[in-house]
């Protein structure tokens, strides 16, 4: 399923809509904790579902270098590997695209960890 939108309200510049994805829908805007690398700090699944969290943020680049994407498969996905049964949204890398200058070419961008400076290659179709 493809994630759509529903606008329910326009006031100015601000909007209030739903997102609808295959794991169901969440109004925006909305309360998005970050869990960097797929977990939020400090909080487990049900101190989020406490909070009223419908959706969990994380980011491309820190989840490619830790935990990696072969743990993350190897546990059967994000979801399973932090414990959310809840919406998750990532990002697209871009900010790293700009903030740590990395080689760009027509396949994607190679970065350097910030952990310990190995390579690590970013595609679109990976982000």
């Amino acid at each position: 399923m493809k994630a759509t939108i529903t606008l329910d309200a326009i006031e100015g510049a601000a909007r209030a809509g739903r997102v609808h994805t295959a794991r169901g829908t969440f109004a925006t805007p909305c309360f998005m904790p970050v869990g960097t690398r797929g977990a939020v700090r400090h909080l487990s699944a049900d101190d989020l579902e406490a909070l009223g969290a419908d959706v969990v943020l994380g980011n491309t680049y820190h989840l490619m270098l830790r935990p990696g994407v072969d743990t993350i498969d190897a546990l059967g996905g994000l979801h399973r590997f932090t414990d959310w049964d809840g919406h998750i949204v990532t990002d697209s890398g871009g900010y790293q695209i700009f903030s740590l200058a990395p080689r760009v070419d027509d396949d994607g961008a190679v970065f350097r960890s910030v952990y310990d400076g190995s390579a690590h290659r970013l595609t679109p179709e990976g982000a």
